[in-house]
């Protein structure tokens, strides 16, 4: 019998990833990622971060190559390929589809000023039932900066894309996007279900800019000959799946129906759960988007609650504070030594860009209450461990105020979920059990594109590695950090 295989891209910020997926047994037979170290973001000014999307494609090529090699699959066998992406990010391109500019990707905040203002004149009402979040610092936003500080340029662009958007134009010479893209770019319409024309005229945008909407499930495209040739794939292959990186994460974890949760802690920390109505926070400061599944008829809505400052604060604290040399293994283990709440030291995370739990602040981040006399570098990388799962608790009171039961939480275990501390302290604090799975964002796109009659079919081998449950002797000391930590962030709001 002919072995089929499913491909998955992953375009992260900080790599991008390629998984090969047995069709028939669901299990990964190789996966890669490149560059082997953090891709370069490109920060001009304080708050910008861009990308060179021809970065993105490179690094995919190469992933793609290691991974052909490494599992002997040739391009023949390869029967499906799906994609997920960093959200939020904005490519513009020309009629040749020659990028225009680098991409503004999710944690540049040039473009909140511009989204506060449409905010602010179209009116809070309006946005939240039409758009189900503030313009805010999404890809619209982010034109209408490209279009005031780049006329000339703005004036070039055929259609804008998100990231994996372009992948699926450079995989297939083709332009088009999702519902569920749209709406984290604040351009779909929830209440008319379309594109929000009254968004698009506020900022003067031309609907010719938004490409041709297609399902998410569904041949999206098809790999031109050109890339086929560059791939070593074959030409006609589908591309039958594309989502944002958190609704395909929560995909990848089986997460399809209301009630259910996902999370991530990679670069920036998410967590993400589903609603089967239509709801907003009226702050905007976690965000409602059409979910992989939603449809007009059946809503199914994801809820994401996005902390920017996560696994790079982690990655900073190695960098400039742990002892030289020492890894991320060795790092746990000097925090573990300290008590819960670092003997008083906080640590604030936010120095990843505008945090939308904040409301779109920029506050930094800062490290506080240190004693020159008993404070040493385990108590700041514990603190800083502390800090980040305070942030996401803090936003997840937000989501419980909006009617979601946070009990279960799934993730991989992957990035900081590898981390005990991380994880018994999220665990204490929320008292939500935790249940880790061994699965990533490519291996659920290329689940995503397959050939499945149903999402538990897709998922029927997904393995569950871990169970972490709340330690309730200990309780109210993680409560109590927490409320420090807590108290102390209000003081700097």
């Amino acid at each position: 019998m002919k072995k089929e295989y499913l491909l998955g891209f992953d375009v992260g910020s900080s790599s991008v990833k390629a998984s090969l997926v047995d069709s028939v047994s669901g299990k990964c037979v190789a996966t890669a990622f490149y560059p082997e170290h953090e891709a370069p973001i490109i920060a001009y000014k304080l708050g910008w971060a861009e990308q060179d999307p021809q970065m993105w494609w490179e690094n995919a090529k190469l992933s793609l190559k290691k991974i052909m090699a490494d599992s002997g699959v040739t391009g023949e066998e390869i029967v499906a390929i799906g994609i997920s992406y960093q959200m939020h990010g904005l490519v513009c391109v020309d009629k040749e589809l020659n990028v225009l500019r680098p991409s503004i990707i999710w944690c540049d905040s040039r473009a909140v000023p511009y989204g506060e203002k449409a905010f602010a004149d179209l009116g809070q009402d309006k946005c939240l039932s039409h758009l189900l979040n503030s313009p805010g610092n999404f890809t619209a936003a982010k034109l209408a900066w490209v279009k005031d500080c780049e006329p000339e340029l703005y004036d070039k662009i055929f259609k804008v894309m998100l990231p994996g958007d372009y992948l699926a134009m450079r995989l297939s010479g083709t332009v088009n996007t999702t519902v569920s893209g749209l709406s984290e770019g604040m351009f779909w319409d929830f209440k008319n279900n379309k594109v929000a024309d009254f968004l698009m005229d506020y900022y003067g945008f031309d609907s010719s800019l938004i490409p041709d909407v297609v399902p998410t499930f569904s041949v999206q495209s098809v790999v031109s000959e050109e890339a086929a040739n560059e791939l070593g794939l074959k030409p006609g292959t589908p591309i039958s799946y594309r989502a944002g990186d958190q609704p395909n994460n929560a995909l990848s974890l089986n997460v399809f129906n209301p009630g259910e949760i996902a999370s991530t802690a990679g670069t920036s920390g998410v967590v993400y759960g589903v609603l089967g109505d239509v709801n907003y926070d009226n702050k905007s400061r976690v965000n409602t988007f059409a979910h992989v599944n939603h449809t007009a008829e059946q809503a199914r809505l994801g809820v994401l609650l996005c902390i920017n400052g996560t696994g790079i604060l982690n990655a900073w604290i190695r960098r400039n504070v742990a002892p030289e040399g020492i890894g991320y293994a060795e790092m746990n283990d000097l925090a573990a030594d300290i008590p819960i709440g670092s003997d008083g030291v906080c640590v604030i995370p936010f120095g990843n860009g505008a945090e939308r739990v904040l409301e779109n602040k920029e506050m930094g981040c800062s490290i506080s209450g240190i004693n020159f006399n008993k404070h040493g570098k385990a108590h700041i990388v514990r603190a800083a461990q502390e800090g980040i799962v305070f942030s996401f608790c803090y936003g997840m009171e937000i989501m419980q105020q909006m009617g979601m039961n946070i009990n279960k939480i799934h993730a991989g275990k992957a990035n900081m979920f590898l981390s005990p501390l991380f994880r018994d302290t999220l665990a204490g604090v929320s008292g939500a059990t935790i249940e880790l799975y061994d699965t990533d964002g490519s291996v659920g796109a290329a689940k995503g594109a397959g050939i499945y009659n149903d999402n538990n079919e897709a998922f029927a081998t997904l393995e569950k590695l871990q169970v972490i449950e709340p330690d309730v002797k200990r309780a109210e000391e993680y409560r109590s950090a927490y409320m420090h930590w807590k108290e102390l962030l209000n003081k700097n709001l």
